[in-house]
C-alpha cells in the first residue's frame, strides 16, 4: 500500500490544487446558489486528463493507477465537493461500466469522447421507488427483432439532463431476478430519451441531479453491454469501484472543513488569544484529523487491492462507510468551530457542512455499506 506521494504524483497534486483555485474557488458559490452545472469546466478538466484517468491510452485515457484519481477526486472536493462529486461519477459508474465490460468496438466508439471531457456520462441504476431494493426496478427493455425498447424512469442521475451518454440498467426479465437484468448505452438525442426532473438539493447543488426518461426508446443490439441478464452482477461490481470514489470524495470535503476550521481557530481571538490555544478546540481538531486519517487509510487499502485487480467488496465498503460518516462528523464540528459565522455564506464551512451528508445517502447508504461489510465478514469465516 503506498503510503506517501511519488514526485510524479506531488507535480499532478499540484497541478490539479492550482486549477482548482484558479478555475473553481472563485466560482463555487455562485454555482451552488443557482445550481448551475459548469459544463465547460469539465472540458477543461479533460484536456487534463481528468475525466479519463483509469481509461488507458488506447482509448485517449491517462491509464492512471487508483491512487492518483484517489488523489484527484480529494484535491477537486477540497475546494467544491460538487465537482469532485460529478468527476467521480463520470469516471467510475458510467466511463468505468463500459471500460469493464464494453467490447474492444464499444471502448473504441466511446471511451476517447468521455475521456477527453467532449462527452459528459450518466449512469442509471436508481428508480423513485427503487433505490437499495435495485433488483424490483420498473424501467423495462423487451427486445424487438435486432433492436431493445426501453421504457421508464431513472431517479437521482447525476448528468440527467446534461450528460451526452447514458449506461442505463433494465428489466429484462422478471423482478427479483438477479440475472433479469441488463445494462444498456443510450446516447442524448435518440428518439424516446430524455432528461426530466432536476432535483433542488441541499448540497452538491451544481453537480446536476435529474430525472432519465425513456419513452419507448429504441436501442440497438449493439449498444448492449456485455450479456443479457449481467447488468444487476455488472452493477455490483462497478458500486465496489465507485465506493473509493465515494470514500475519496469524503475525505476531500472533511479535508477542506478540516483546513477551514483550523485557519479560522488560529485567526479567531476570544479571552485575548487564538481559541485554537483552548483545550476545547484543540480537543476537536485532535478528533477531526485523526478520524481523518483512519478513513485515509481505509481508502489506500482499498485502492491498492483495485490496482492489483483484487475484490474490494468489503474493504471498499470499510472505506466508504467510514468515511463518509468522518466527513460529516468533521463538516459538522468545522461549523461548530467557526460559530456564527460558520452558519453563514460568507464562509465555506457551511457549504461542506451542507455537500458532506451526501456522501453517506448516495452510492448505497451507510446502512447498505454495513450490510455489505457484515455479510462479506461471515462469508469469510465460513
Amino acid at each position: 500500500m503506498q503510503l506517501s506521494l511519488t514526485q510524479d504524483q506531488r507535480m499532478m497534486r499540484d497541478s490539479i490544487r492550482d486549477f482548482a483555485q484558479r478555475e473553481i474557488l472563485p466560482h463555487r458559490m455562485d454555482w451552488d446558489e443557482r445550481q448551475h452545472f459548469p459544463r465547460d469546466l469539465f472540458r477543461k478538466m479533460g484536456e487534463m486528463g481528468l475525466m479519463g484517468m483509469l481509461v488507458p491510452e488506447q482509448y485517449g485515457g491517462a491509464g492512471l493507477t487508483y491512487y492518483e484519481y484517489k488523489m484527484a477526486i480529494e484535491e477537486l472536493a477540497k475546494v467544491c465537493g460538487s465537482v469532485g462529486l460529478s468527476m467521480a461519477a463520470h469516471n467510475s459508474l458510467c466511463t468505468g461500466h463500459i471500460l469493464a465490460f464494453g467490447t474492444h468496438e464499444q471502448k473504441s466508439k466511446w471511451l476517447p469522447k468521455l475521456a477527453s471531457g467532449e462527452w459528459i456520462g450518466a449512469w442509471g441504476l436508481t428508480e423513485a421507488n427503487t433505490g437499495s431494493d435495485a433488483m424490483r426496478m420498473q424501467c423495462v427493455a423487451k427486445q424487438d427483432g435486432e433492436e431493445w425498447v426501453l421504457h421508464g424512469t431513472k431517479n437521482w442521475i447525476t448528468h440527467g439532463i446534461s450528460g451526452d451518454l447514458a449506461v442505463v440498467l433494465a428489466r429484462t426479465g422478471e423482478p427479483l431476478d438477479s440475472k433479469g437484468i441488463t445494462a444498456f448505452v443510450v446516447e442524448r438525442g435518440t428518439p424516446g430519451f430524455s432528461g426530466g426532473k432536476k432535483e433542488n438539493k441541499l448540497g452538491m447543488r451544481c453537480s446536476e441531479t435529474a430525472e432519465l426518461v425513456f419513452d419507448q426508446c429504441r436501442i440497438p443490439q449493439s449498444h448492449v453491454l456485455g450479456e443479457v441478464g449481467q447488468g444487476f452482477i455488472q452493477a455490483m461490481k462497478i458500486l465496489d469501484g465507485g465506493r473509493i470514489s465515494i470514500a475519496s470524495l469524503s475525505l476531500g470535503i472533511a479535508k477542506g472543513a478540516m483546513e477551514t476550521a483550523t485557519n479560522y481557530a488560529k485567526e479567531r481571538e476570544q479571552f485575548g488569544q487564538p481559541i485554537a490555544r483552548f483545550q476545547a478546540i484543540g480537543f476537536k481538531l485532535a478528533d477531526m484529523a485523526t478520524s481523518i486519517e483512519a478513513a485515509d487509510l481505509l481508502t489506500l487499502q482499498a485502492c491498492a487491492l483495485k490496482n492489483e485487480g483484487k475484490s474490494v467488496t468489503k474493504e471498499g465498503a470499510m472505506a466508504k462507510y467510514e468515511a463518509s460518516e468522518v466527513c460529516v462528523r468533521v463538516a459538522t464540528e468545522g461549523v461548530q468551530i467557526l460559530g456564527g459565522y460558520g452558519y453563514t455564506k460568507d464562509f465555506p464551512a457551511e457549504k461542506y457542512f451542507r455537500d458532506s451528508k451526501l456522501c453517506t445517502i448516495g452510492e448505497g447508504t451507510s446502512e447498505i455499506q454495513k450490510l455489505v461489510i457484515g455479510r462479506e465478514l461471515l462469508r469469510e469465516s465460513v
